[in-house]
This record gives C-alpha cells, sequence and structure tokens, in this order.
C-alpha cells in the first residue's frame, strides 16, 4: 500500500516524503509543479537512496486522479497541494479558492469513489482567526480569519468535517501548522519561494547569500516586547514528522485536529539577530509599515499532539538557523543552482 501525497515536490511536502521514505512508506507524488521544481526528486533519491514516484498532475483534473487510483493500490492521502501566499490571496481570491477549495472537493471525490478514505490535510493555524486567544488551542472555534488564504483553509477544513460526518467510513487529520523554516539537515532540499518570498526565513537568508539587498520588518509598533510580529517557528523537519506522526490517527475514523508548533512566540528581531548570530552573517533591515493582515502574536498550545500522537518539535531555534543557511549558502539560486 502506498501514501498518495498532493504537492509533493513544494517546500512542506518534499520534507515529508523524505521522512515518509525512511520510515519505509511507499510514497507516490502528485503535484503540477506551480510553485515548486521537478530537481526535488533527485535530490531526494541522493538523501533516502530512493526514487518516489511522481505524477505532474492537477488535484482538479479528475481523470488524472481516478487513473493514479486504479493504478496503485493506495491506503492514504497526505494533501498538500493549494496556493498559500496570504499577500497574493486577497489580490487574487478567486484563484485560491479554485485550488484550495475545489481541488479538495475533486480530490475526495476521486478518494471516495476509489474506497480511500484516509485524509491528513495540511491546514494553517489561521483559522482560529483575528480574536483567538494566545496560546491556541484545538477545541476553540473556528473565527473569523483576515484573508481569502485563511478562508480557504478554514472552509475545506468544514468540508471535511461535514464529509466525516455524513460517512463514518472516512478519517481525517486536520493538521495546524504555524511557521515553518529551516532546511533538511544535508542542506540538499528548503525552502525555495518562487519570486520574492512572501515568508520571514527565505527573505532573511536571501538577504545574507545577497541575492536581496535589505529586509523589510512590517511594523515595530506592535504590543509585544521588541514591537515586532512574534510567531510560532518550527523546523520543517518537526513538521514533516509530524505527518508521519498523524498517519496512526487514521486508524480511528473521524476528525482529528492538532496543532503542530513549538509553544513558543518569537519576534522578527529575535530571529533576524539569531540568524546573524549562528551564522555570523549581517542582514540589513528597515522598519516598514505594516502590513494589512499581520496579526501581533500567536503561537500554539501543542500539548494534545505530544499527548495523543508522541510528537513534539525536538529541534532548537538554532538548529532551524544552521539548516536554513546550509540551504541557502549551498543554494543561492535554489534548485536553479
Amino acid at each position: 500500500m502506498a501514501v498518495l501525497v498532493t504537492g509533493g515536490a513544494g517546500y512542506i511536502g518534499t520534507h515529508t516524503v523524505v521522512q515518509l521514505i525512511e520510515q519505509g512508506e511507499k510514497v507516490i507524488v502528485l503535484d503540477n509543479l506551480c510553485n515548486s521544481s521537478r530537481d526535488v526528486f533527485s535530490r531526494i533519491e541522493k538523501i533516502c537512496g530512493v526514487l518516489p514516484t511522481f505524477i505532474e498532475g492537477d488535484i482538479r483534473n479528475r481523470e488524472c486522479l481516478d487513473k493514479i487510483f486504479s493504478a496503485s493500490s493506495i491506503d492514504s492521502v497526505i494533501h498538500f497541494a493549494g496556493l498559500k501566499a496570504v499577500g497574493e490571496s486577497s489580490q487574487i481570491p478567486l484563484d485560491y479558492y479554485q485550488n484550495n477549495v475545489c481541488g479538495t472537493l475533486i480530490l475526495c471525490e476521486a478518494m471516495a469513489a476509489a474506497g480511500v478514505k484516509k485524509l491528513i490535510f495540511s491546514s494553517s493555524a489561521t483559522v482560529y482567526g483575528e480574536d483567538a486567544p494566545v496560546p491556541y488551542e484545538e477545541n476553540m472555534p473556528r473565527g473569523k480569519t483576515s484573508n481569502p488564504y485563511g478562508a480557504s483553509k478554514a472552509m475545506v477544513e468544514q468540508v471535511l468535517t461535514d464529509l466525516c460526518a455524513s460517512d463514518p467510513e472516512w478519517s481525517v487529520a486536520l493538521l495546524r501548522y504555524f511557521n515553518p523554516i529551516g532546511a533538511h539537515p544535508t542542506g540538499l532540499i528548503g525552502e525555495d519561494p518562487k519570486g520574492i518570498p512572501n515568508n520571514l526565513m527565505p527573505f532573511i537568508s536571501q538577504v545574507a547569500v545577497g541575492k536581496r539587498k535589505e529586509l523589510s520588518i512590517f511594523g515595530d509598533d506592535y504590543p509585544t516586547e521588541d514591537g515586532t510580529c512574534e510567531r510560532d517557528y518550527l523546523h520543517v523537519m518537526d513538521l514533516a514528522d509530524g505527518h508521519v506522526s498523524a498517519l496512526s490517527s487514521l486508524d480511528e475514523n473521524g476528525v482529528h485536529i492538532y496543532n503542530l508548533g513549538t509553544g513558543n512566540g518569537l519576534s522578527v528581531l529575535e530571529m533576524v539577530k539569531t540568524f546573524m548570530r549562528i551564522t555570523g552573517v549581517d542582514v540589513p533591515y528597515t522598519f516598514a509599515d505594516r502590513r494589512e493582515g499581520d496579526l501581533p502574536a500567536f503561537w500554539a498550545d501543542a500539548s494534545k499532539a505530544e499527548k495523543e500522537l508522541g510528537w513534539r518539535a525536538t529541534r532548537t531555534l538554532d538548529d532551524m538557523m544552521e539548516d536554513t543557511w546550509r540551504w541557502q549558502s549551498n543554494n543561492p539560486n535554489g534548485y536553479e543552482g
């Protein structure tokens, strides 16, 4: 039996594919390569000694999905495929709803037709909404999201919850991520955003490697200790391990919700200063106006995942910085060289 990983050529997907293979799982990757590179697969093979099956295709293509399920013995699906840039989602909301929501509907229809009813969904802490108190706990209701990206994740969560209520044979894990950073310790795979990075760490590392002039920190007047936003940053390898651990939750039917984070909030300035301390590389920065939709501070209560899955984030902030820099310095232009 195999695990189908949609969006498995992306940042989180590639690291999860590596961990799945290391655990002895047979992996099939489906990705349309709209925000990823085919080069990741040769690098995965270097790390694991195994080349995962790759199918270039889109989750919105039902014919493609039906062929995959009919040709392979698939036991479960880990679903990463979707658009993920918060700012961009406000500019092209229909694309986000089409890819993230409609794509998931078509995937679930194909899964149901094939009798595959185990799914891990790549969700987000954004579903807690603008007004949720910190730390975020899984028993909190979904709140008012601040952008179409977050709204699309909340919509999919509701779809999957309703699906499980309608058909008790389904088992779904909703994994609510916080802020993954870092890279595989080999430096062979890492975060390679197209164009200007939307996330903090690839922007920091691209400035450090000379690809960008300086870092813009959006807002220095938030009600936090140093005035910059605070987030819960976790190593992408810990996040990948969380998906492997969550496969065990699919043995029990119904909806299972888990936060994947460290439980600690760190400010943007702390991240910049830690990166410079660990790498010895200067990162010039300036302060800019607040970015619309950014919340002052949030972090996870991740105790449920530890209690039920035996998972917790174990890699340190220093590890995150070292691995980020190893990846970026070895691959100044990402997978292009």
